[in-house]
């Protein structure tokens, strides 16, 4: 009887939590390929992010025929757009890493790891927002709080970079590492973005 007065959960957030569960399984696939470098990790990830995309366009669409939501449209769509952005960016730090033939280092196993982990939080937060916003809301800090470590990170990998380059083959060695560094810090970056937004939500609808 109970389950016949349960409230539905609204499609929006259903598919936000999608989105989220997609980007922290692409994230999985980035830390895995960190490690090993295997090219079916790669193929993976690719495929994660095309169905993350698709995802997006049907969110999307359902936004543009929809009268009433359950949160601000332009939060939803922003919120969506953001998730989307760091599995992206995790598609095009592999990119990166092929096609310039760069190795993992050890810096970037560490922000992929942390990345890894703060979406993991984005995840939570998305299936507590609904119900449990207050919860959500901690969910959003802690991946804020990991975000902040991955710029920790990516300032010390990039000192140590800049170090001390000996010849123009090193110069160029560095210049690739950065490449890839700067998209590990733009997927942190979005994790923020994403963050504030959920923050912002609860903000609004509480």
């Amino acid at each position: 009887m109970f389950k016949l007065f349960k409230k539905k959960p609204d499609k929006f957030i259903l598919m936000l939590i999608e989105q989220a569960a997609l980007t922290f399984k692409g994230l999985e696939y980035l830390q895995e390929y960190m490690k090993t470098h295997e090219h079916e990790l790669a193929e993976k990830l690719t495929q994660t992010e095309k169905e993350a995309d698709e995802v997006r366009r049907i969110l999307i669409a359902e936004l543009n025929r929809t009268f009433v939501t359950p949160i601000d449209r332009e939060d939803i769509f922003a919120l969506s757009r953001s998730i989307d952005d760091v599995v992206d960016y995790a598609y095009s730090t592999i990119s990166e890493m092929d096609v310039l033939n760069v190795k993992p280092t050890t810096f970037m196993m560490r922000m992929a790891s942390l990345v890894k982990d703060a979406t993991y939080e984005l995840y939570m937060a998305m299936q507590r927002l609904e119900e449990h916003p207050a919860v959500a809301a901690e969910h959003s800090q802690r991946a804020k709080a990991l975000e902040t470590r991955v710029e920790m990170v990516y300032r010390e990998a990039i000192a140590d970079i800049f170090s001390g380059p000996e010849d123009v083959r090193h110069v160029f060695e560095m210049l690739k590492r950065r490449e890839v560094l700067r998209h590990l810090s733009n997927a942190a970056d979005r994790v923020d973005e994403a963050a504030n937004l959920i923050a912002d939500i609860v903000v609004k609808t509480n």
